[in-house]
């Protein structure tokens, strides 16, 4: 997954500059679950400023879940469900690729209910490729195609590719505290 990152910034005297225009610096293509691939392009604190410093955040940033007034950026390629589902797939490793790959959001997946997850945050979803199907409590879904946006407020759910191609979402991940 290449994925090219512009980030704008200021020169010392004000003036708006480009800083960096690369591709982005934490992009994991998962071993163990083929297709399934993450790119964590940039992070925010809850106290964070303009002019921002220089430096990369993405690459710095301890979890993939922001603390509350944080922001995480990612995309998120999902490959078709029948590749977990297929004999050859070993969850053991799976889940061992994604503790390390997505800490702060690997802990949150229930081992239980494969795919589902909650997260203290407000998510921000729009489906670029692909096809998706959106999974709440009680197996309610919602069916997502290209340019749907879906607003995550904390809730439980698993994002679900019924389809036999990859799927991406763009996330803003907005960390809140949790009533």
């Amino acid at each position: 997954m290449h994925i090219r990152r512009i980030v704008t910034g200021h020169d010392q005297t004000g003036k708006s500059i480009f800083l960096k225009d690369s591709a982005a610096s934490r992009t994991t293509e998962f071993k163990n679950v083929p297709g399934f691939a993450t790119s964590l392009l940039w992070e925010t604190s809850p106290d964070a400023s303009v002019p921002a410093t220089e430096g990369d955040p993405a690459a710095s940033a301890r979890s993939w879940a922001p603390s509350p007034g944080g922001t995480n950026l990612m995309f998120i390629t999902f490959p078709p469900d029948a590749v977990m589902q297929s004999p050859g797939f070993d969850p053991a490793a799976a889940g061992a690729e994604y503790m390390q790959v997505l800490p702060g959001l690997a802990e949150r997946f229930e081992m239980d209910h494969p795919g589902m997850h909650t997260t203290d945050s407000v998510d921000y979803g729009v489906l670029i490729v692909g096809e998706l199907h959106l999974e709440l409590d009680d197996g309610a879904t919602k069916k997502l195609a290209p340019r749907d946006v879906v607003i995550q407020n904390g809730t439980r759910h698993a994002w679900r590719n019924k389809s036999d191609k990859p799927a991406t979402m763009l996330f803003v991940l907005v960390g809140a505290k949790r009533s």
